[in-house]
């Protein structure tokens, strides 16, 4: 159970410091966001961007859930 809770601790602290260092103030999603909307923009952000796509396979060992390819 500890080691469980330290790899979520790991995996949390990834998620956060890449969504620090590249998506606070990321120019595409500001464009995004202002040309469509939120939704728009989340859409780019986790299917197009490597950066959100690196953070949703974080999330999804987090939650534990496989994702599929589309």
């Amino acid at each position: 159970m500890e080691k469980e809770t330290i790899d979520r601790k790991q995996l949390l602290h990834k998620i956060n410091c890449l969504f620090s260092e590249y998506c606070e103030g990321c120019f595409l999603q500001k464009v995004n966001s202002d040309e469509g909307g939120k939704r728009k923009s989340h859409k780019f952000c986790i299917s197009k961007c490597t950066v959100g796509g690196e953070i949703r396979e974080l999330g999804s060992k987090l939650t534990g859930k496989k994702k599929g390819k589309k």
